[in-house]
C-alpha cells in the first residue's frame, strides 16, 4: 500500500479508536489477520463458552476454525445435522455465554457501532447477555458517521448479504436498496420482500458497561 494512503488510514484508525474507548468500549487495531487470531486467544480464555453471529469476517479471519479446536466450549450453529429447533436452542444458550463474536456493519470515527439484521439474534447479543463481546472489522467498514454507515449497508452490506443467504429481495437482484431511487427515504425505509435481511435497527454509542464490547480493527478489507 501507498506509503500516504497509510498514514491516512492510520489516522482515520485513531480516530475511531478514541471515539470507541470514550464510549466505553475496549479498542484495538490488528496489523492482519494473523494478529487478529493471537489476540483473540489473548482474550478468550480456554473453556470459554462461545458462539457468534453469521459473519464473513469471522471466516476470511480464521477464527471459526479456532472455535473448532476443541479448546473452547463453542455453541456451533452451524453443525451438520442441526434442526431449526436446534439453533434456536443455540440462540436462546447465547444470552449466557462468556464470548460472543461478531462484525458489525459499520464504525463511525466517534466511535458508533451500526448493524441491521433480519433475525436479529446478533444484534440482540451484540445489545445484552453474553458477558463478553468481541467485534472484528476491516478498514473498509469505517465511516465517518452515522448517515455514512445507513449509506453503507444499503450499497454495500445488504446486498450480497442477501446472495449469500439466498434472500429474494429487490436488493440481491439489482445491487442496491429501493429505498435509494426515494427523495428523502429515512434509515429503515426499504422493500417489502418477507424475506427483507434490514429488520432492525441499532447504534451502540456510550456504553453503561465499560469494555464489554471490544473492538478489533484488522488492517485489511473484510466480509461485506
Amino acid at each position: 500500500m501507498d506509503g500516504n494512503l497509510a498514514s491516512v488510514i492510520d489516522l482515520r484508525i485513531k480516530r475511531t479508536m478514541d471515539g470507541l474507548t470514550k464510549n466505553n468500549m475496549e479498542a484495538y487495531c490488528c496489523e492482519n489477520a494473523e494478529e487478529a487470531r493471537e489476540l483473540f486467544k489473548r482474550l478468550v480464555k480456554a473453556g470459554d463458552t462461545v458462539t457468534h453471529g453469521g459473519s464473513v469476517t469471522l471466516k476470511q479471519l480464521g477464527i471459526t476454525e479456532l472455535l473448532s479446536s476443541g479448546e473452547y466450549d463453542y455453541l456451533d450453529r452451524g453443525k451438520p445435522g442441526m434442526t431449526r429447533e436446534d439453533i434456536e436452542e443455540v440462540y436462546r444458550k447465547t444470552y449466557s455465554a462468556d464470548v460472543f463474536l461478531t462484525s458489525a456493519n459499520a464504525v463511525t470515527e466517534s466511535g458508533e457501532l451500526y448493524n441491521v439484521d433480519g433475525n436479529s439474534n446478533r444484534v440482540s447479543a451484540i445489545l445484552y447477555g453474553p458477558k463478553s463481546v468481541l467485534v472484528f472489522v476491516g478498514i473498509n467498514k469505517l465511516v465517518r458517521n452515522i448517515d455514512e454507515a445507513v449509506t453503507r449497508v444499503k450499497t454495500t452490506a445488504a446486498p450480497p448479504n442477501t446472495m449469500r443467504l439466498g434472500c429474494d429481495t429487490p436488493c440481491s437482484k439489482t445491487g442496491e436498496c429501493v429505498s435509494l431511487k426515494k427523495s428523502g427515504a429515512s434509515m429503515c425505509d426499504g422493500c417489502g420482500s418477507d424475506a427483507r435481511i434490514c429488520c432492525n435497527y441499532v447504534v451502540s454509542a456510550k456504553q453503561r458497561h465499560k469494555n464489554r464490547i471490544k473492538v478489533i480493527i484488522v488492517k485489511e478489507e473484510l466480509g461485506y
